[in-house]
């Protein structure tokens, strides 16, 4: 599967990821809805970028990521709405479980996660797609993965690690140590202002070849 776009890179890691996993739903085209959309009167831009997004990513279904009880079951834009103090933002597609938040796409296109709290994960689609390869890629060779949650997550030390720049991490980061790859969740901590949600994923036994996936 073909996601490549200008100006929307993936790693060589997360094409390979996409076309090996990935499967593509037909979910239609938000057209029909466009003039709908105007005349109730939501923003000619925002209904283009939910367009936009919905042309390139709609259908597609990945694996589950391991926290947020999988993430979206596949991508799909719906129609743009307006948090107050956040900007506009627009869902990113149907959940896998029954959760009490939604993943959208925020006003300046980051991933994440509308609840209690605005909580944008990664900066962009791309980062949370690079992050379900990244994890799928360790999953299937690291030795061992250690999960610590609430305070224990927080207080894990990234002295020494080097952050993954290709995640475009927020709430969500990824990063990189001596045969370690490290995953912080932060995403249910920030929109629901409840600390104990943090998680942090420790996976060892990786060789540096394993987290290197850039180009």
């Amino acid at each position: 599967m073909d996601l490549s776009v200008p100006g929307a890179e993936l790693s060589a890691r997360a094409r390979d990821f996409v076309a090996r996993h990935g499967v593509r739903l037909d979910t239609g085209s938000l057209e029909p809805v466009r003039e709908p959309w105007l005349r109730a009167g939501f923003p000619a831009e925002q209904i283009g970028r939910a367009m936009a997004f919905h042309d390139r990513w709609g259908g597609i279904s990945l694996p589950p990521a391991p926290c947020y009880d999988g993430g979206p079951r596949f991508f799909g834009a719906d129609f743009p709405y307006r948090r107050p103090g956040t900007g506009w933002l627009f869902d990113a597609g149907a959940a896998r479980a029954a959760v009490p938040y939604g993943f959208v796409i925020g006003p300046a296109g980051e991933f994440g996660l509308d609840g209690d709290h605005w909580a944008p994960l990664h900066a962009s689609i791309e980062g949370w797609v690079e992050s379900l390869a990244l994890s799928g890629h360790a999953s299937e060779r690291a030795t061992r993965t250690t999960r610590l949650t609430g305070d224990a997550a927080g207080e894990f030390d990234l002295t020494g690690y080097s952050e993954i720049p290709e995640v475009a991490g927020l709430a969500d980061t990824r990063w990189r140590g001596d045969g370690e790859l490290v995953a912080v969740y932060r995403g249910e901590a920030e929109a629901y202002a409840f600390p104990a949600g943090r998680t942090t994923l420790v996976r060892t036994g990786l060789a540096d070849i394993h987290l290197n996936g850039l180009g």
